[in-house]
């Protein structure tokens, strides 16, 4: 009997008859099938189907991107890094914020598209796409803010191992070259792992598609037709990559928890960095998750038959279990210094609790911890889209100044008080703006040019899903599919 038959308990108890049970159980996706076709033609329809309101944001982004991102990354790399904040003591700025920032985002699609796939979550199906999505775009706008960082980008080949006539070799105790195999390893394999599910449904774009469209569906489908051989090997790649990405995700945050847990700094030196980073990380990309859902269901026509109340309820219990493990993690690191007893810490412990950012420090515990624990317990708040997207977007306010006070803020306090200053971000403002831009501005392009719903996997589950008659009513159950019957 699956998850949701479980919450049925008219259906357990045998109380109502055939039809009524079947009217109730057509509330959960997988219960309410749809002709294939259909489906197609709905997917299609929100694809192809733009109002003035699309072209107006559209404009808006792009003109962000073009003054926030490009014109100003350009002026910085023009003038130099003094047009920055970042000076001593904090030489790691919003730059670095933006880059763990990303990063996290980023783990939202592995984890629900990998993980829950391994696991055969069943609520995954039609919004794990959209989180794929997320992890490639996130980790974009990481790339970008360590470039920016570098100042001198057009020197970024010098992290490359490749013989030189100066003999200059990569410093592999360099945090740029941690990052660097990191991201780089991550975005190639998430980029495939993203390509893979979605072959199915450019076929299917292919071949209901004119013109251009018809001629960049017919490339990247790479003469799909659904035959057997196909799918057996699709899901065999497919398998491979989820187990593959899981290693691979984890791997990368640590990875960049130890940028700071490695140094000996005053509120860096922590063991549990590398666990906490990653908790930390899902925590942001599930609000942004639901945020992203939340946008597609009341901007994309069809988005509500596919993005169903069951699917915020469940991204919401998947965010309420990581606020948990979260805070754990977060009071445990904090208190294990506080322990430590050196003096520095304790200093830096006391001015984030008493000194001028201390306003960031309560929010963030209010907005990372008490606000899902207040709210998420509750079924229907988690059952409503635009209150769990608040709380997805308010998680994400509290995870950002989390990451600010992480990293430029912790670097004002060291061992030296001759050299303490508050960081003040200039250009950076605007630099953050435009990744912000740029993320959306990729998502709205993604939203008209590829199927943000995988339909063959919704059809896969709603095949899979069947009512069987047991005595005198109807119960659900799950069967083997044939997949070479699509």
């Amino acid at each position: 009997m699956t998850a949701a038959s479980e919450s049925l308990p008219h259906l357990e108890k045998g109380h109502a008859g055939p039809h009524e049970a079947h009217e109730d159980i057509r509330q959960y996706l997988m219960f309410d099938p749809k002709p294939r076709g259909e489906m197609n033609a709905m997917v299609m329809e929100s694809m192809l189907t733009t109002s003035w309101k699309f072209w107006v944001v559209f404009g808006i982004l792009a003109f962000l991107v073009a003054t926030c991102f490009i014109y100003a990354w350009g002026y910085m790399i023009a003038e130099g890094l003094w047009v920055a904040g970042v000076m001593r003591p904090s030489y790691w700025g919003i730059f670095l914020v933006n880059t763990v920032f990303w990063i996290g985002i980023s783990h939202a699609g592995t984890f629900i598209s990998a993980i829950l796939r391994v696991f055969k979550a069943e609520f995954r199906r039609p919004f794990t796409r959209a989180a794929e999505l997320m992890t490639t775009f996130g980790l974009i706008q990481a790339g970008a803010s360590i470039f920016m960082h570098l100042g001198r980008v057009w020197l970024a080949y010098w992290l490359f191992p490749i013989p030189n006539v100066r003999q200059l070799w990569p410093n592999f105790h360099s945090p740029l070259m941690w990052d660097l195999l990191a991201i780089t390893t991550y975005i190639l394999g998430s980029t495939m792992y993203l390509f893979l599910p979605l072959i199915p449904d450019l076929a299917m774009a292919r071949d209901r598609s004119t013109g251009w469209r018809k001629t960049f569906y017919k490339i990247l489908a790479l003469g799909f037709r659904g035959t057997e051989g196909e799918w057996t090997h699709l899901h065999t790649a497919m398998n491979f990559f989820a187990f593959a990405i899981i290693p691979v995700m984890f791997s990368v945050h640590t990875i960049v928890s130890w940028d700071f847990a490695m140094a000996m700094r005053p509120g860096w030196s922590s063991t549990v960095f590398g666990p906490y980073f990653v908790l930390g990380a899902l925590h942001s990309g599930m609000g942004a998750v639901a945020v992203v859902l939340f946008i597609m269901r009341v901007t994309m026509k069809h988005m509500d038959y596919f993005l169903r109340a069951e699917h915020f309820d469940a991204l919401g219990k998947l965010m309420l279990i990581v606020s948990f493990a979260y805070s754990y993690f977060f009071f445990n690191d904090y208190i294990v210094q506080w322990y430590g007893g050196d003096r520095w810490t304790d200093t830096l412990l006391h001015w984030l609790e008493e000194g001028p950012m201390a306003w960031m420090f309560y929010q963030l515990i209010f907005l990372n911890i008490a606000l899902p624990w207040l709210t998420l317990w509750n079924k229907k708040i988690r059952q409503t889209p635009w209150l769990l997207a608040l709380i997805g977007l308010l998680i994400n306010l509290g995870m950002y100044w989390e990451r600010y006070l992480i990293v430029p803020v912790m670097l004002t306090i060291n061992r030296m008080p001759f050299t303490w200053k508050l960081y003040e971000p200039r250009i950076e403002i605007f630099l953050t703006i435009g990744t912000f831009s740029l993320f959306l501005l990729f998502y709205l392009a993604a939203s008209r040019l590829i199927p943000l719903i995988p339909v063959w996997e919704v059809q896969e589950g709603q095949m899979a899903h069947s009512l069987r008659k047991v005595g005198k009513t109807h119960l659900p159950s799950v069967s083997e599919v044939d997949l070479t019957m699509q």
